[in-house]
């Protein structure tokens, strides 16, 4: 066999996600493909569902692990929520205000 006979497979392994949150003030998320922003009242996440907006005070990035898709965020925890493509003028308003 030759180079021009192999045949290439990328295998695209599909990741669960999960969301855990201890007391409101512990939260583990899997399946996380990137972290957009974050600050100590929001953070953005790109998961494998669409984004995740956590809504809290004093929240802080405990661990990342970009290679398992692994995040903590600590801190008071006041609001998930989650914006994909079926709510499109929930996420240009939101993306408005955030790139004001």
């Amino acid at each position: 066999m030759n180079y021009y006979e192999k045949e290439t497979v990328q295998r695209v392994q599909q990741q669960d996600h999960a969301v855990k949150i201890d007391n409101r003030k512990n939260m583990e998320i899997t399946g996380v493909k990137e972290v957009d922003s974050f600050d100590n009242e929001e953070f953005l996440l790109e998961t494998v569902m669409g984004y995740l907006i956590v809504r809290g005070q004093n929240l802080q990035l405990k661990n990342l692990d970009v290679g398992d898709g692994n995040v903590t965020i600590k801190g008071k925890i006041y609001e998930l929520s989650y914006v994909d493509e079926h709510s499109q003028e929930k996420a240009k308003g939101f993306f408005s205000k955030l790139f004001k």
